[in-house]
């Protein structure tokens, strides 16, 4: 092979290589991670609100503008279903870690989220929220150091699109004054959701004139205290603030093998189908409280997301599907309208979010990175499904 001929085998293979180093890097640089955190498995699985999220980046062809999304399900969870700090912390520093990671979106659950927080907002990667409902994340007054501890950049770049406790706990407090229902004993599951909204509903209750007679800590099996109920003269309600796996079944059954007259109130926590399979008819009568208002009788977007959803799983969604779903949706709109791939210009995207169509309607992040949507709705079981029964107050609305 003469000189000229090699010269020219290799222009042609430096050629080839620069070329497919090109097409690879341009491809590279327009794929976008969002990476999507739940506890998987277990009685409080956050299935639901990764199907709301797997269906919105569906419905976008899991493309928007300019890039690729690739959606990334982390389980943060044990297999009893129950996050694991080390496995939250370790999972949002390997996406704070990723450069194409531009969402953060979750963990379910706000005491997860409080491991997490710290270490996406050091590295500017905005974090969303459909579920978490701990008002300290993004309000102060309500533990010492909250929120200024969560955010070491002095930057905020949490987000939720979900009302916190600070508007259902309060709701359930007023249905409670407003059905006559005066002495109250509450229970709570351990959890920061269960302590935190149950807390909240006890304040606004004592402020609303109506008496408190316990606040005790359910344990698993849920049958240590409902002994005690049966004593308690002129008991009104029991109100319940948790997730299905800690007891509460035991509890409500509990309740009605005594015959308690009593009436029964949990949060969106138990709103679950779970609760009425466990339960079967002493889950008839009880009420609870959740945010937004009935799925199936949305209008507008909502009832698009409705008709999806039963079409793509065959059942009908629930809040967290619905939060879930709006979280993506968000999220996708914050990258095509930062248009690069940039951490800090998608979180300003997110910060100045107004007017959003939502689910339940339009609403808009405030400077806290709250949802300014304060909607909660009051329910009834009746006839073993759970019915809409009004609109609740919040005090704030």
């Amino acid at each position: 092979m003469n000189k000229k001929i090699l010269t020219m085998v290799i222009i042609f293979i430096a050629i080839v290589a620069l070329g497919s180093y090109y097409f690879w890097t341009n491809k590279a640089d327009k794929n976008v991670k969002i990476v999507a955190v739940a506890t998987m498995r277990g009685i409080d699985a956050g299935v639901d609100t990764i199907n709301g999220v797997k269906l919105a980046l569906k419905e976008a062809n899991y493309l928007v503008g300019k890039y690729n999304i690739e959606l990334i399900v982390e389980d943060n969870g044990d297999e009893e279903g129950y996050w694991v700090e080390d496995v939250e912390k370790n999972i949002a520093e390997k996406a704070a870690n990723d450069k194409d990671v531009m969402i953060y979106l979750g963990p379910i659950d706000s005491g997860a989220a409080k491991i997490s927080l710290p270490i996406t907002n050091k590295a500017g990667l905005p974090q969303i929220s459909p579920t978490n409902t701990w008002p300290g994340l993004t309000q102060a007054g309500f533990a010492p150091g909250e929120p200024g501890i969560f955010y070491p950049t002095g930057v905020r770049t949490y987000f939720r699109v979900c009302p916190t406790d600070a508007v259902q706990g309060p709701a359930g407090a007023i249905w409670a004054k407003e059905m006559g229902l005066k002495n109250i004993f509450i229970f709570d599951d351990g959890t920061l959701y269960g302590t935190g909204i149950t807390n909240i509903f006890e304040e606004k209750a004592v402020s609303l004139g109506l008496n408190i007679l316990g606040h005790e800590t359910l344990d698993r099996e849920g049958q240590s205290f409902v002994s005690e109920l049966n004593e308690l003269k002129d008991l009104d309600l029991i109100y319940f603030g948790g997730v299905p796996s800690t007891g509460v079944v035991s509890l409500i059954k509990g309740i009605k093998d005594l015959n308690l007259q009593a009436k029964f109130m949990g949060t969106d926590g138990i709103m679950d189908q779970f609760i009425l399979d466990q339960a079967g008819e002493s889950a008839e009568g009880i009420y609870l409280t959740t945010i937004g208002s009935p799925i199936n009788e949305l209008q507008d977007e909502g009832a698009d997301f409705y008709k999806n959803y039963v079409s793509e799983y065959g059942i009908e969604p629930n809040t967290y599907s619905a939060f879930g779903y709006e979280a993506a949706k968000v999220s996708l709109l914050a990258i095509d309208r930062a248009g690069q791939k940039n951490r800090e210009k998608v979180l300003g995207e997110l910060a100045g979010l107004r007017d959003f169509p939502g689910i339940f309607g339009n609403w808009s992040f405030n400077s806290s990175g709250d949802t300014d949507l304060i909607l909660v709705s009051g329910n009834i079981v009746r006839d073993g499904k759970f019915e809409y029964e009004k609109t609740l107050s919040s005090g704030n609305n």
